[in-house]
C-alpha cells in the first residue's frame, strides 16, 4: 500500500511539473506586441482574456515547481556527500542553464542581428555577461532560465536548510515571504518566493503533507484560489496604478495566488495520477526540463515566422484561439526537438535535458518502475 501511494504521489510530482510549465508558456506566449502597444492596449478583450490566462494557470509554475524542488532534495539530500551533491546541480542545473542561454543568444540575437527577427540585440558586454549568467536580474531572451539560476544558488544551501529544525524553516520561511512583499532586490536571489517555495517543498516533505493535500475536499483546495484569481485578474488588467501605489499589497496578494494556486493544482495532479489522462500526461515527464528551457527560442521563432503569419498579433480576429493552443504547439515542438536530438546525440539529450534521460534511465534499473528520489523517501 505503501509503495503505491509512493508511485501516485511519483506519477502526480511529473503531471504537476508538465502542468506547471504549460502555464508558462502562457506568460511567456507571443503577442507581436512590445510593451509599448500592449499598455496601449489594456483593458481589451483580447488583453484580459491573455491576464486571465497568466494569471489562473501561469501563476502556479514557479510555486508548484519550487516545492517539488524543495520536496526531493529532502527526500535525497542527506544520503550524500555535499561535494557530490554540488556538482550534480552543477551539471543539472547552471551547465544546462549556461547552454540553453548561449544557444538562445547564438540563434535569436544572432538572427536579430542580422534583420531576421524582431528580437533583442547583443549591446554590451554587461548585457552579455547578464545574458549568460542572470546576474543583476533575469535575463531578456530566454528569460525563464533564471529560475535554474536562483534553484542553483538555493541549492548550494540545501544541504544545511533539510537539517534545520522545522521552527527554524519556518522563520527562514517568514523571512523569505517578508523579503518577497518588501521587493527589495538583494542580487542573492532575483526571485526570493523561489526560496520560500522550496522551503514549503522541504516540511511538504518532513511532514507528509503532500498526502493531506492531496485527500483535501475539493472546495477546501479551490477555494481560496477562486476567491483570490478573479480579484488578481482584474488587479492585472485594470489596477495598474493601484498597484504602483500599493507595492506591497500587490506583491502579497500576488504570493497568497501563488500558494493557493499551487495547492490546487496539486490537488488536480493527485486526481489525475490514478486515470487514464493523468497517465498520458505522466509520461510526458521526459519533456518536461527541455520544454521549460527551450520554449522561449521556440516563442521567438515560432511567433514572428509562423503565428505572426496565420493570424497576426494580439488584436487581431484570430489571435485569441493561437493563445490558447500555444502550450500545445511548444509541447508539439519540444517532442520534435527531443527526438531530433536523440537521434544526434543520446547523450548531448541527456545534458540539455538537465540529466533526465540518463537519470530516468538509471532510476528504471535500479528501481523498476518507482523514480529514484520517491524510493529514497521511502526507506527514510
Amino acid at each position: 500500500m505503501r509503495a503505491r501511494s509512493q508511485d501516485l504521489t511519483s506519477d502526480a510530482i511529473r503531471i504537476s511539473r508538465i502542468l506547471g510549465i504549460l502555464g508558462i508558456i502562457y506568460v511567456h506566449a507571443w503577442t507581436g506586441r512590445t510593451w509599448v502597444e500592449l499598455n496601449a492596449l489594456a483593458g481589451t478583450p483580447q488583453i484580459a482574456f491573455r491576464w486571465v490566462l497568466i494569471d489562473l494557470f501561469g501563476r502556479s509554475a514557479v510555486p508548484l515547481l519550487s516545492v517539488i524542488s524543495g520536496w526531493l532534495v529532502a527526500a535525497s539530500v542527506q544520503r550524500r556527500s555535499y561535494g557530490g551533491f554540488v556538482r550534480d546541480k552543477a551539471a543539472t542545473l547552471l551547465a544546462p542553464m549556461l547552454a540553453w542561454n548561449l544557444i538562445a543568444m547564438t540563434l535569436v540575437c544572432g538572427a536579430a542581428q542580422i534583420g531576421w527577427l524582431h528580437a533583442p540585440k547583443v549591446v554590451s558586454i554587461s548585457w552579455f555577461l547578464n545574458e549568460m549568467f542572470c546576474l543583476s536580474g533575469p535575463n531578456d531572451v530566454n528569460v525563464q532560465i533564471s529560475f535554474l539560476r536562483d534553484l542553483f544558488v538555493i541549492m548550494l544551501a540545501a544541504p544545511l536548510l533539510v537539517r534545520l529544525p522545522s521552527w527554524a524553516l519556518g522563520l527562514l520561511g517568514a523571512a523569505a515571504a517578508v523579503w518577497c512583499v518588501g521587493g527589495w532586490s538583494l542580487l542573492v536571489l532575483l526571485r526570493p518566493q523561489i526560496l520560500l517555495f522550496f522551503i514549503l517543498g522541504v516540511l511538504v516533505s518532513r511532514h507528509d503533507w503532500e498526502d493531506a493535500v492531496g485527500r483535501w475536499r475539493w472546495v477546501a483546495a479551490a477555494a481560496p484560489f477562486c476567491v483570490i484569481g478573479p480579484g488578481s485578474v482584474a488587479l492585472s488588467i485594470w489596477g495598474k496604478v493601484w498597484s504602483d501605489a500599493h507595492p506591497a499589497m500587490t506583491a502579497a496578494l500576488d504570493l497568497t495566488l501563488r500558494l493557493s494556486a499551487a495547492i490546487l493544482f496539486w490537488r488536480i495532479a493527485t486526481a489525475f495520477a490514478p486515470r487514464q489522462a493523468g497517465r498520458a500526461l505522466s509520461a510526458l515527464s521526459p519533456l518536461a526540463f527541455l520544454m521549460f528551457c527551450a520554449h522561449m527560442i521556440m516563442i521567438w521563432f515560432g511567433g514572428e515566422w509562423l503565428l505572426g503569419r496565420l493570424t497576426g498579433p494580439l488584436g487581431a480576429p484570430a489571435y485569441p484561439a493561437v493563445l490558447l493552443i500555444q502550450p500545445v504547439l511548444v509541447l508539439a515542438a519540444t517532442a520534435l526537438l527531443r527526438e531530433g536530438l536523440m537521434a544526434l546525440s543520446p547523450q548531448l539529450t541527456a545534458f540539455l535535458s538537465g540529466g533526465q534521460a540518463r537519470v530516468a534511465s538509471n532510476r528504471r534499473r535500479a528501481h523498476g518502475s518507482l523514480p529514484y528520489p520517491f524510493a529514497q523517501k521511502m526507506d527514510r
